[in-house]
Protein backbone atom coordinates (compact mmCIF):
# COMPACT_ATOMS: atom_id res chain seq x y z
CA UNK A 1 0.00 0.00 0.00
CA UNK A 2 1.47 3.52 -0.27
CA UNK A 3 1.76 5.85 2.27
CA UNK A 4 3.11 9.20 2.73
CA UNK A 5 5.22 9.31 5.81
CA UNK A 6 6.08 6.20 8.19
CA UNK A 7 5.94 6.12 12.06
CA UNK A 8 8.44 3.56 13.31
CA UNK A 9 6.66 2.71 17.29
CA UNK A 10 8.56 -0.28 17.78
CA UNK A 11 8.95 -1.26 21.68
CA UNK A 12 6.87 1.30 22.64
CA UNK A 13 3.90 -0.13 24.98
CA UNK A 14 -0.05 0.77 24.89
CA UNK A 15 -1.04 3.65 24.90
CA UNK A 16 1.95 4.99 22.80
CA UNK A 17 1.90 3.65 19.31
CA UNK A 18 -2.07 5.59 19.40
CA UNK A 19 -0.86 8.69 20.94
CA UNK A 20 2.41 8.99 18.81
CA UNK A 21 -0.09 8.56 15.80
CA UNK A 22 -2.45 10.58 16.64
CA UNK A 23 0.10 13.63 16.66
CA UNK A 24 1.62 12.83 13.36
CA UNK A 25 -1.89 12.52 11.54
CA UNK A 26 -1.99 16.19 12.39
CA UNK A 27 1.15 16.85 10.39
CA UNK A 28 0.61 15.55 7.15
CA UNK A 29 -2.70 16.87 4.94
CA UNK A 30 -5.82 15.47 4.40
CA UNK A 31 -5.86 12.39 1.98
CA UNK A 32 -2.47 11.67 3.04
CA UNK A 33 -1.93 7.92 4.57
CA UNK A 34 0.59 7.38 7.76
CA UNK A 35 2.45 3.84 7.76
CA UNK A 36 2.11 2.84 11.47
CA UNK A 37 4.77 -0.07 12.58
CA UNK A 38 3.87 -1.27 16.05
CA UNK A 39 5.01 -4.20 18.12
CA UNK A 40 2.08 -4.09 20.54
CA UNK A 41 0.08 -6.58 19.93
CA UNK A 42 -3.17 -4.02 21.58
CA UNK A 43 -2.23 -2.07 18.24
CA UNK A 44 -4.51 -3.75 16.41
CA UNK A 45 -7.55 -3.20 18.63
CA UNK A 46 -6.80 0.26 19.51
CA UNK A 47 -6.13 1.27 15.99
CA UNK A 48 -9.84 0.19 15.34
CA UNK A 49 -11.03 1.75 18.15
CA UNK A 50 -9.56 4.81 17.11
CA UNK A 51 -11.23 5.08 13.54
CA UNK A 52 -14.23 4.52 14.73
CA UNK A 53 -14.55 7.39 16.89
CA UNK A 54 -12.23 9.97 15.23
CA UNK A 55 -14.24 12.20 12.75
CA UNK A 56 -10.45 12.91 10.72
CA UNK A 57 -9.29 9.57 9.97
CA UNK A 58 -9.84 6.36 8.10
CA UNK A 59 -7.76 3.05 9.06
CA UNK A 60 -7.62 1.90 5.09
CA UNK A 61 -5.40 -1.81 6.55
CA UNK A 62 -3.83 -3.70 8.99
CA UNK A 63 -1.43 -6.17 8.78
CA UNK A 64 0.69 -8.44 10.53
CA UNK A 65 4.47 -9.81 9.21
CA UNK A 66 7.42 -11.34 11.66
CA UNK A 67 10.22 -9.39 11.65
CA UNK A 68 13.15 -11.02 13.55
CA UNK A 69 11.21 -13.72 15.21
CA UNK A 70 9.13 -10.54 16.33
CA UNK A 71 5.15 -9.86 15.62
CA UNK A 72 5.28 -6.45 13.76
CA UNK A 73 1.78 -4.85 13.45
CA UNK A 74 1.21 -2.45 10.20
CA UNK A 75 -1.38 0.03 10.35
CA UNK A 76 -2.14 2.66 7.07
CA UNK A 77 -4.38 5.36 8.40
CA UNK A 78 -5.86 8.16 5.97
CA UNK A 79 -6.22 11.62 7.06
CA UNK A 80 -9.59 12.39 6.16
CA UNK A 81 -10.05 16.14 7.37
Amino acid sequence: MNFDKILDARGLACPMPIVKARQEINQIQVGQVLKVVSTDRGSVKDFQGWAQTAKNIQLLSQESEKEDDKEIYVHYVQRTS
